[in-house]
Formats: structure tokens, sequence, C-alpha cells
């Protein structure tokens, strides 16, 4: 009989977070798939879009280590990094640095990224509503991953 050995937990917690390592994957694909660019204001394009694709991971990152709330507000930062992403997927497509597929996956990640944290967002709301009904203890103000936390999102 064989034992199922478990994945250690890792000493940042964040990177335990499926939706950290979508984000994370996200930006690799990015930087493997966007073309060429032909000119400065294209080379522009890439930074930033690649910068927004950054933050999505960065702020998922950043929120973990704080309490329940500000992990949401930072969580809602990385969604407006994913809606800045959705508009670089649609210019990089005019101009000719994705093409049709290139522009579908990207817009695919971004969803699932967007389902992703949204869940996560929910979850903690959850947790926050069912504290002030008494029925959690008040947060002490320490990581939310700190708590024996869903990492599955």
């Amino acid at each position: 009989m064989e034992i199922a050995q478990e994945k250690p937990v890792s000493f940042f917690r964040f990177e335990d977070l499926r939706v950290f390592t979508k984000a994370t994957d996200y930006s690799a694909w990015l930087i493997k798939n966007l073309g060429e660019p032909g000119n400065e204001t294209q080379r522009t394009l890439v930074n930033t879009f690649c910068r927004s694709s950054y933050d999505i991971a960065l702020n998922i990152a950043e929120g973990s280590s704080r309490n329940k709330s500000h992990f949401e507000h930072y969580l809602k930062i990385a969604k407006t990094a994913i809606r800045e992403s959705i508009a670089y997927t649609t210019i990089a497509r005019a101009v000719g640095l994705f093409d049709e597929r290139r522009h579908d996956q990207s817009r695919e990640y971004l969803m699932e990224l967007t389902r992703m944290i949204g869940a996560l967002i929910i979850s903690l709301q959850r947790g926050t509503r069912r504290r002030d009904e008494g029925e959690l203890p008040a947060d002490e103000g320490g990581s939310v991953l700190d708590d024996d936390m869903d990492t599955s999102f």
C-alpha cells in the first residue's frame, strides 16, 4: 500500500493559492506569445501590457499578507489589472501583436482569473459575515492565509 505524500506548505502561503499560480502562468504565457513589437509605440504597449499582467499576481501576493478586508481590497485591485489586460488584449489584436487565436486565449485566461478572484472575494466576505454574526472570532489583523483558509482558489 502506497501512502500519498502531501505537497509541503510553502513558506510564502500565497504560493499555495491556485489563483496566484494561474496569474503567474498568464504572465509567462503573455511574454511568450506577444508578437515582436515593430516600433516604439508597440514596445510601450508590450511593456504596459506585461506590467498589468504582473500586477494581477503582485496584488494577490501583497493582499494575502493582510487581514481579510485588506486582502479583499487587493483582490479588487487585481481585478482592475485584469480589466486593463482585457483592453490591452484588444489593442494587441488590433495592431497585430496577437492573432485571433492568441487574442482568444488571452481572454480565456483573464476570464478564468476573474472567476477565481470573484470566488475568493465571496469566500472572504462569507467568512467576514459569519464573524460579524458571532460565529467566528474577530480577525486579529494577521495574514488572512494564517487561518486554515482553503487555498483551492
